[in-house]
């Protein structure tokens, strides 16, 4: 093991001890916050240091195994437990530091997903009505709760831009790597010669910040509009200024909420979704003033980026940031993706190891 991952683990072993002493501590729930923030810390390092301490007793057997190699009695024995130290080992070193690897801070956050129809007209759009469906669809197979923020819904049905917030646990962890553009070839709907069409959206997906983390807007950089809901909605929702439209000033940025009867809801929830787009904007802004010496395999997120083929007539979805090719768009587009987003969380981490590496010599 390379000696500056055994120091790391070394200084998180003894911070665990020191965790474990102030949470036993007669006064540890003195400060609730404290407390709460310190348990989370001890429950994170508790597997990384138990699997230390794990690695550690197995390089004690190997160098218990190889002193007894010297021993014609024990030697048979001996050599069956080295080779299973041996097989062990760089097994639990590679967990080891994939555990090390640095966390992204908003993985357990919820998002705000985000799909527009792009080129290609009512075709798009219905595509994104499919694109929406497919998060659905996989949102209620993890047990997530999904709510529609605001939909601009398509003359044949599908949707020009949806903007839905999806909650529950790890949300931004599974879905971070989905924003880019995405590319549909099929025969659409509204085609009578049977002719393939190759249309896309984008897609957009950004962490909901805490409440106490949120962007700070100055009241007098937003300019606010009511207007009256459209669509169907009961007898009250389009007798009432209630939807919302917020602009904001310096970006250009507009949101427009009109999900609830409520207008003081819709503000709220407009508000949360221009924070995250502006939070987004930050981020990205960050990001691309880094200059990096290694390409991210699986891409920068940006939403122009074409990251995914959707062909029907062949029955296949192409990832072309990791090259992956799987032959079951019915069942992805029905929700089954877990074979697409782990692979790219595996890139990920792969790449993510590949600098830790390189860092390290």
């Amino acid at each position: 093991m390379n000696q500056s991952i055994r120091d790391k683990l070394e200084h998180l072993s003894g911070r665990l001890d020191e965790l474990d002493r102030m949470l036993a501590s007669s006064d540890a729930t003195r400060d609730l916050d404290e407390y709460r923030k310190l348990s989370r810390e001890y429950a994170e390092l508790g597997p990384v240091v138990a699997l230390y301490h794990t690695w550690l007793g197995s390089e004690a057997d190997l160098s218990s195994a190889l002193e007894l190699l010297a021993d014609p009695e024990m030697r048979e024995l001996a050599e069956a437990e080295v080779a299973i130290a041996r097989e062990r080992l760089p097994q639990i070193e590679s967990d080891l530091q994939k555990l090390l690897l640095p966390k992204d801070a908003n993985d357990e956050r919820n998002v705000f997903l985000e799909i527009r129809a792009g080129t290609g007209g009512d075709e798009s759009a219905l595509f994104a009505g499919s694109l929406f469906r497919m998060y659905t669809r996989y949102a209620e197979r993890q047990r997530w709760q999904v709510e529609v923020i605001s939909a601009s819904v398509s003359d044949l049905g599908g949707y020009r831009e949806v903007i839905a917030r999806i909650i529950g646990n790890g949300v931004y962890s599974r879905l971070k790597f989905e924003s880019g553009a995405h590319r549909v070839q099929r025969v659409p709907e509204t085609e009578t010669q049977g002719r393939i069409h190759t249309s896309a959206c984008t897609v957009a997906v950004m962490p909901e910040g805490d409440e106490l983390e949120e962007v700070l807007i100055n009241p007098a950089e937003i300019r606010v509009d009511t207007y009256r809901a459209s669509g169907a909605g009961g007898q009250h929702i389009n007798k009432t200024d209630s939807a919302v439209r917020i602009t904001h000033l310096p970006t250009g940025i507009v949101v427009e909420c009109q999900d609830d009867r409520s207008q003081h809801k819709n503000k709220a929830q407009a508000l949360s979704v221009l924070g995250a787009r502006i939070r987004d904007m930050q981020e990205r802004a960050q990001h691309e003033s880094i200059a990096s010496e290694r390409r991210n395999l699986i891409g920068s997120g940006d939403r122009s980026e074409r990251i995914r083929t959707y062909n029907f007539p062949q029955g296949r979805v192409t990832d072309h940031r990791i090259n992956l090719t799987l032959y079951k768009i019915e069942a992805i587009m029905d929700g089954d993706l877990d074979d697409l987003l782990g692979a790219l969380n595996a890139e990920h981490q792969a790449d993510q190891l590949a600098m830790l590496a390189d860092s390290d010599s």
